[in-house]
C-alpha cells in the first residue's frame, strides 16, 4: 500500500512566521507552497521551494483567495472567470520558482475557502480544473475526496488526487467541519493516526456525529501551522511505516 503525505507550507508573510516548516518538510513526501495570495511572499515562496528540493519532497501549488488578513479562509464572491485568472496566476508565480530550482511543479491544491467552496460547487471546480489545464496539464488535482474537485479534473480531462486530512473532523457528507465549529480541528496526535490508518485500510473515517463516512484517500494532509504539526508528521509517518503502508510523492501514488 502507498500513500502521499502532504502538507500546507511557506505560509509565512515577511517578518510574521507561520509554522515549523523546517521541521515537518523531513517527514513529509509532497508541499503545498502558498502562492502570496492567503499567505507567504516571493522571498518565502523562494526558499520553500528551495528547502522542498533540499529534501527531495515534492512541490504543488497552493493557490487561495486574496485575503492575507483571513488566511483565505473566508469565503469570497467570485465569478468562475475570475477564479480561473486567479490559479493560473499562482500557478504560473510558483512555477517560476520551480523553473529556477530545476524541478517540475507536481500538483496544485486550492486552499481553505477557495478549496471548501469549490468542493461543492461545481462551476467553482470547473475553473479551477481548466486553470490547471491550460497552465500545464501534466499537474494533479489535488482535492478533497470525493467532491466536485474530483469530478471537475475527470471532466476536463486531468489527473485528480483524493485528499483526506488527519487534523480535521468531518461532516456526515463527506466535507470538512467548519473551523467556526468546536471539535473542528483535532489535537490528540494518537487518534490521528489510528484515524488516517482506517481511511487508508477501510475507506471509512467517522463524522463528528459518529457516522461511518467513505473516502478514498491517495494523499494525507497535515496543516504546517498547526502547533503539533512537527510531532504530528513525525508520528504518522512511523506508523504509517509501521503498518506496512509506503510513503511516496501524490505522483507515484496515482500513476497508471
Amino acid at each position: 500500500m502507498r500513500i502521499d503525505l502532504n502538507a500546507d507550507l511557506g505560509e509565512s508573510f515577511g517578518n510574521y512566521t507561520i509554522g515549523v516548516d523546517e521541521r515537518v518538510i523531513e517527514h513529509i513526501s509532497s508541499a503545498n507552497i502558498a502562492c502570496g495570495f492567503h499567505a507567504s511572499d516571493p522571498l518565502v515562496m523562494q526558499k520553500t521551494v528551495e528547502a522542498a528540493k533540499t529534501a527531495g519532497v515534492s512541490v504543488g501549488a497552493h493557490p487561495g483567495f486574496p485575503d492575507l488578513v483571513g488566511f483565505g479562509r473566508r469565503n469570497m464572491n467570485v465569478t468562475p472567470k475570475e477564479l480561473k485568472a486567479m490559479v493560473m496566476y499562482q500557478i504560473g508565480a510558483l512555477s517560476a520558482f520551480c523553473k529556477s530550482q530545476g524541478i517540475a511543479l507536481q500538483h496544485v491544491k486550492p486552499h481553505g475557502a477557495m478549496y471548501n467552496m469549490a468542493a461543492k460547487d461545481e462551476a467553482l471546480a470547473i475553473a479551477i480544473a481548466e486553470a490547471i489545464k491550460d497552465v500545464d496539464d501534466s499537474l494533479i488535482l489535488l482535492g478533497l475526496a470525493g467532491s466536485k474537485l474530483i469530478e471537475a479534473a475527470e471532466q476536463v480531462g486531468i489527473s485528480a488526487a483524493n485528499e483526506v486530512f488527519a487534523d480535521r473532523a468531518y461532516m456526515r457528507d463527506g466535507s470538512l467541519v467548519p473551523r467556526t465549529m468546536e471539535g473542528a480541528v483535532i489535537h490528540d496526535e494518537s487518534l490521528i493516526v489510528d484515524r488516517i490508518i482506517k481511511m487508508i485500510e477501510s475507506g471509512k473515517v467517522k463524522s463528528i456525529d459518529g457516522q461511518e463516512v467513505s473516502v478514498r484517500a491517495d494523499s494525507i494532509c497535515l496543516h504546517g501551522d498547526n502547533e503539533k504539526a512537527a510531532l504530528f508528521a513525525e508520528k504518522l509517518k512511523k506508523e504509517l511505516i509501521k503498518s506496512g503502508i509506503d510513503i511516496v510523492p501524490l505522483a507515484e501514488v496515482i500513476k497508471k
